[in-house]
């Protein structure tokens, strides 16, 4: 009979308690699974002002998890490049970050992510001037009530979250390239789990269109495309992740999924719980495996439910797909 050490019993049950957190969604996805899992996370990983000399971008940063991501990876040394639509809205959101912590080093540069053009103009714009990139948080986001395009015709959350944030990158692989260990970080979404590759219909023309399911749909892909950017993105050296937050407190959701707010927000996490993993994935002096989903400073299945698994070749349309619009 296999004896274990109670140390070896303890990890087992630990990662059998984790697990089943994880698939019971509900608990897991609370302020009550990040209690749990943070006490045994301790206080030595990242260090104390780990990023201190780094670079990092964050889009979407005027409230909720990218402004709290922010202010954590400012908190660890890093200067922030916080990427907004609403410069007004972003410079509030800066001088409250300084009020806390006035020694933080914060820019704010404007960026509609959704918009082809402007990306690649920003992109540019800081390759030159940012002396590197050691990493680039793709936080942005947006839940539409009704189908809507970006300026070159895409579906909104298509491209908010998909085509906006690979151009953004690929814009940015040369300072990228100058960091020792860069990272990009997609701050997907638990609702990914619900939806598969749609590859017939990858705008959403067809069918009743559902804001919710449109952005799952989106974060789904950006799941999906994961090994593919890590493989495009390796002479660059960068590690590419995708973490979900859990279910985070956040204007967004209180303004988009009113019902959901309503039940829900006893339990919600506050947006420094829900950015908590945004920052490990930039800050921990650990080495991290490429092309991987992440939820609470650990890797995660990219699905729980057969109908959502996705085949290669389902994937390389995708691929195309992107590989075409940006070129577009």
């Amino acid at each position: 009979m296999t004896r274990f050490s109670p140390r070896e019993a303890g990890s087992a049950v630990s990662a059998f308690a984790d697990a089943a957190l994880d698939r019971m969604v509900a608990p897991g996805y609370s302020r009550l699974g990040y209690a749990l899992r943070a006490r045994r996370w301790g206080d030595e990983d990242p260090v104390d002002q780990a990023l201190t000399g780094a670079v990092v971008a964050v889009t979407g940063t005027n409230s909720g998890i990218g402004k709290a991501a922010s202010a954590q990876l400012a908190g660890f040394g890093a200067e922030v490049v916080m990427l907004v639509r609403d410069v007004e809205k972003g410079a509030a959101a800066r001088a409250d970050i300084l009020r806390a912590n006035p020694g933080a080093r914060i820019r704010i540069e404007r960026c509609d992510i959704s918009d082809l053009d402007d990306v690649r103009s920003t992109g540019r714009r800081l390759g030159e001037t940012l002396p590197k990139l050691d990493a680039l948080v793709h936080n942005a986001g947006v839940l539409p009530d009704v189908r809507r395009q970006s300026a070159q015709g895409h579906e909104i959350t298509m491209a908010t979250h998909v085509l906006g944030p690979i151009l953004l990158t690929e814009e940015l692989l040369p300072a990228l390239a100058r960091s020792a260990r860069p990272r990009v970080v997609f701050v997907c979404s638990g609702g990914m789990y619900t939806q598969s590759l749609h590859v017939e219909d990858l705008e959403y023309r067809s069918g009743t269109y559902r804001g919710a399911t449109a952005y799952a749909r989106s974060k789904r892909m950006q799941v999906a495309l994961l090994p593919a950017l890590a493989a495009r993105w390796a002479e660059a050296n960068v590690t590419v992740a995708a973490m979900h937050p859990g279910w985070v407190e956040t204007p967004g959701v209180a303004a988009s999924l009113p019902g959901f707010h309503r039940v829900a927000g006893a339990v919600l996490r506050s947006p420094d719980q829900g950015a908590d993993t945004i920052t490990w994935l930039a800050a921990t002096a650990h080495d991290l495996p490429n092309a991987r989903f992440w939820h609470d400073r650990k890797t995660r299945p990219e699905h729980y439910l057969p109908r959502t698994r996705n085949s290669a070749a389902e994937v390389d349309v995708l691929r195309q797909f992107v590989e075409r619009a940006l070129q577009g």
